[in-house]
């Protein structure tokens, strides 16, 4: 059994999730939001300390066995970019300062593996994790997008790590031609 923790990054609200999963059984454990929109008055430092702080306490009280993450994107707005990029860096630090393993996915990774589409709505996605958890209610959309990258990894990590081994290559038989030259 398997313990994963998702996090959806985001500088106002920061959602996580936390499943167990047993081969193709999933078990839901928690999940919720760290909030920094009560904090918006103070500095940005301030805010990313929230939410390092939050995924730290989140990381001590659940003791995940590794994390899944999302990649950020780039938004119209570069500035709004940046910022989410530094919550996401907040929230990494604190997950590798715990010593965990972090997997990464897009969005769109993730919706296809929950929804079976990339376009798929945040209401689709909290339906669908709703399902796969077998949750009285809906969760509400961070924390759905939280519990979908921790299924995402539930699913995609064991696939990924077989091929990462099969895929090893023999010892120079890579890198042998790097930028025009030879070796």
């Amino acid at each position: 059994m398997i313990r994963i923790l998702g996090i959806d990054p985001g500088l106002r609200t920061t959602g996580f999730g936390v499943i167990e999963a047993e081969g193709a059984r999933l078990h839901y454990i928690a999940s919720g939001t760290i909030k920094t929109e009560s904090a918006a008055s103070l500095k940005l430092p301030a805010r990313l300390k929230i939410i390092f702080d939050g995924v730290r306490e989140v990381t001590a009280r659940y003791a995940p066995h590794c994390a899944s993450v999302e990649i950020v994107f780039v938004n119209v707005n570069p500035q709004s970019t940046l910022l989410l990029g530094q919550a996401r860096g907040a929230a990494l630090t604190a997950l590798v300062s715990n010593d965990l393993e972090v997997a990464e996915y897009t969005a769109l990774q993730m919706k296809k593996a929950i929804v079976g589409h990339g376009q798929a709505r945040k209401e689709q996605v909290q339906e669908m994790v709703m399902r796969l958890l077998a949750l009285p209610g809906l969760p509400g959309k961070d924390a759905a997008d939280a519990l979908g990258l921790a299924i995402c990894h539930a699913h995609a990590g064991a696939s990924f790590a077989a091929i990462a081994r099969g895929a090893t290559l023999a010892t120079g038989a890579h890198g042998q031609y790097r930028g025009g030259r030879s070796r």
